[in-house]
């Protein structure tokens, strides 16, 4: 018997993964880039992140890359409209002018 002393918390623990939408920390700075970029723009454009969708791409994809997140559809993230990197264009695939 152990008087005084709190009860052990490793009985009956088990770890879980995280819920979805938090993941690890980026302990090692890899994709602090694309992090700081999509801050930068963040407050250049009042905290609206319409304008830096592109970049919020750039990052979740740098983290999905190096492990720091499940990897997931782009349209399960709400960003399905946007081009693959390096083609520069944004496609919108709700436009009705669109054939």
């Amino acid at each position: 018997m152990s008087f005084g002393r709190p009860p052990s918390i490793n009985v009956g623990f088990s770890p879980r993964p995280p819920d979805r939408g938090s993941f690890p920390l980026d302990h090692y700075g890899e994709c602090k880039k694309q992090m700081m970029q999509y801050m930068d723009c963040l407050r250049q454009n009042s905290s609206t992140s319409t304008p830096c969708r592109v970049l919020s791409k750039d990052y979740l994809d740098c983290r999905m890359n190096h492990g720091l997140m499940e990897r997931d559809e782009w349209k399960n993230l709400g960003l399905a409209n946007l081009a693959e990197k390096g083609t520069g264009k944004v496609e919108n695939h709700n436009d009705p002018h669109k054939s």
